[in-house]
């Protein structure tokens, strides 16, 4: 039993908590799995760049055997079904943008939108983790703040060219976000992570990493209306 600072105490042995937590569990398990992938792809796509990628990638891997031993540590089996079913519609356009070699769509979906929605979700959790998940995540997340650099520093170097095709991901990608934040609302709510903190940590990601790649004030809030249109 954990006593946060409001007074609420957390259970994470009671089945409410554990029901939800193998959802949440099966969540950043997949996530880090298909970001693995995505990176392999990455670096295919961008063989400059390769090196880094991979190395990218490794971390991923690295990651998921954290999150797995999180789940060990409570008893809890993760649904990965569900959560390949979370998954699966920016999965699909990740995979769709690879084939057609559009780099600059793959690096909005893995590099911001992926990466922004785990540092967020990361950051709400910690401070109403167990202790063992905390230790975790703390360490999970100061990798994904470098993970999100690589897909900034590219798309800045790049932006001009890549302007139009951002835009139009964004278009086609953000509204998905809304739809998986709303989808796991209740089960967050459950490991006392509240749905406007989620949404607020990631616009505030996703809206630096839009400026430092180029975008003006003016472009992220029309950008960032995408997103909202679908809440």
């Amino acid at each position: 039993m954990q006593q946060l600072a409001d007074g609420l105490e957390i259970d994470f042995q009671s089945e409410t908590y554990k029901d939800a937590y193998s959802r949440i569990n099966a969540i950043v398990i997949e996530g880090e799995q298909e970001a693995y992938e995505n990176y392999i792809k990455l670096a295919e796509l961008l063989p400059d760049h390769s090196d880094d990628l991979i190395r990218l990638s490794k971390m991923e891997s690295r990651h998921k055997k954290g999150f797995e031993a999180c789940g060990r540590n409570l008893n809890v089996t993760p649904d990965l079904q569900f959560a390949k079913e979370f998954f699966a519609p920016l999965h699909d356009n990740f995979k769709v943008a690879a084939a057609q070699g559009k780099v600059v769509t793959c690096l909005l979906i893995q590099s911001l939108i992926i990466e922004c929605f785990a540092i967020a979700a990361y950051n709400i959790y910690i401070p109403v983790a167990d202790d063992f998940a905390r230790k975790i995540t703390e360490g999970v997340v100061k990798d994904e703040y470098s993970h999100l650099k690589f897909g900034e520093v590219w798309l800045k170097a790049n932006f001009e060219a890549s302007k139009a095709e951002l835009e139009e991901a964004n278009r086609q990608n953000l509204p998905i976000v809304w739809k998986m934040l709303n989808q796991v609302a209740a089960d967050a709510e459950v490991l006392a992570m509240e749905k406007e903190a989620l949404v607020e940590d990631f616009m505030i990601q996703y809206g630096e990493a839009l400026s430092n790649i180029g975008f003006t004030t003016r472009d992220i809030m029309r950008l960032s209306a995408y997103g909202l249109s679908a809440a």
